[in-house]
């Protein structure tokens, strides 16, 4: 098979292409990103020289490039995860969130069905959404493949968007598709913006811990590797025009993990306990802040048998020490200095 798995010098993204080079030699896997603020070549340096893998650096908006790639490779596949994600961001910029998580997707979609047209024998489309599309739950229940959509930040507006795009075309021209909506993942590359990550850098170099409001929205997390373990899956055994919830089956409110995370810290840098809590600071409020989000993943349990290979101290802890032993890689991330290798590289 010829597959092309976008945003895979990503965090979710590399994971997902290493485990599809190292697991399936007889593939041909092309990595395709535009290596923005958060693709860092460094994330799949490990496997940049298997004889079945490809990096190709560009924009899934350029039709015309876009074209010529799917013209090129004839993909069998697309695992689709190359996205705009940053809440913050969105927020700020809601327009390249649009570009990006919409019209990008639109344009993936339809070189899929001008290559293939009515010959779907063997294809498939996987798209990687995100659970926000649903909104915010309340104190109880959780979001089912059936919750209505109902996002609420310009982020989670675009991946809704593209998910009904996915299922459109699917109805319409017959492309074989599957859609996942995960949760908050977390583990090693993560991009030092989100909230475990960003914490993990600041505690080891004591800059305050920016808790939105009161610290008690709800997440549920997942360890990027058993993320990357449910793609696999849903891309070869999952139901075609089907949607599939992953997630950990681990609530935490924010201010619980980060607590954990403080405590965690402490001993692995040999801190006092409870001097990183002392890094704790309450900052307002971001604007259409959904109060919890909850994922039940029966469905990807019961029909593909999945389920989380660690539980969330253990992915917590394989997580500090992953960033206490790439430090390199920290500091280029946070400093910018791999960005200015790259406009060098591919002027």
């Amino acid at each position: 098979m010829k597959i092309l798995i976008t945003g895979g010098a990503g965090f979710i993204g590399s994971h997902v292409v290493r485990l599809f080079v190292k697991k399936y030699p007889n593939y041909q896997i092309v990595n395709l990103d535009a290596l923005t603020y958060a693709g860092n070549l460094e994330n799949v340096k490990d496997i940049e020289d298997q004889n079945n893998y490809s990096f190709v650096k560009g924009d899934i908006t350029d039709e015309d490039f876009v074209n010529s790639l799917f013209q090129k490779y004839q993909f069998d596949g697309v695992i689709h995860l190359a996205a705009e994600s940053h809440v913050d961001r969105s927020i700020k910029d809601p327009f390249s969130f649009a570009r990006t998580n919409i019209i990008g997707t639109m344009v993936l979609l339809n070189e899929f069905k001008e290559l293939w047209k009515d010959n779907w024998e063997g294809k498939r489309f996987y798209h990687v959404s995100t659970d926000e599309v649903y909104g915010s739950l309340g104190e109880s229940g959780f979001f089912l493949e059936t919750t209505p959509y109902s996002p609420n930040s310009p982020y989670s507006a675009s991946k809704a968007s593209s998910d009904h795009f996915v299922r459109a075309y699917g109805e319409t021209y017959g492309m074989p598709f599957t859609i996942s909506n995960c949760s908050n993942n977390y583990g090693p590359n993560h991009f030092p913006e989100k909230l475990i990550p960003l914490f993990i850098n600041n505690i080891i170099n004591k800059k305050p811990l920016p808790v939105y409001g009161d610290g008690n929205y709800t997440r549920d997390w997942l360890y990027v590797i058993d993320h990357a373990r449910a793609i696999d899956l849903i891309f070869h055994k999952g139901r075609n025009m089907e949607t599939y919830n992953v997630g950990g089956f681990n609530e935490w409110k924010n201010i619980d993990l980060v607590k954990l995370l403080c405590g965690l810290m402490d001993v692995k840098l040999g801190r006092n306990n409870g001097e990183s809590e002392k890094l704790i600071t309450y900052v307002k409020d971001r604007p259409g802040h959904d109060l919890r989000y909850a994922i039940d993943a029966s469905k990807l349990n019961e029909e593909l048998g999945w389920r989380p290979s660690v539980t969330f101290e253990e992915g917590l802890s394989k997580t500090i020490e992953w960033y206490s032993e790439n430090q390199e890689w920290l500091s280029q991330v946070t400093s910018g200095a791999y960005q200015k290798y790259y406009q060098e590289h591919y002027q």
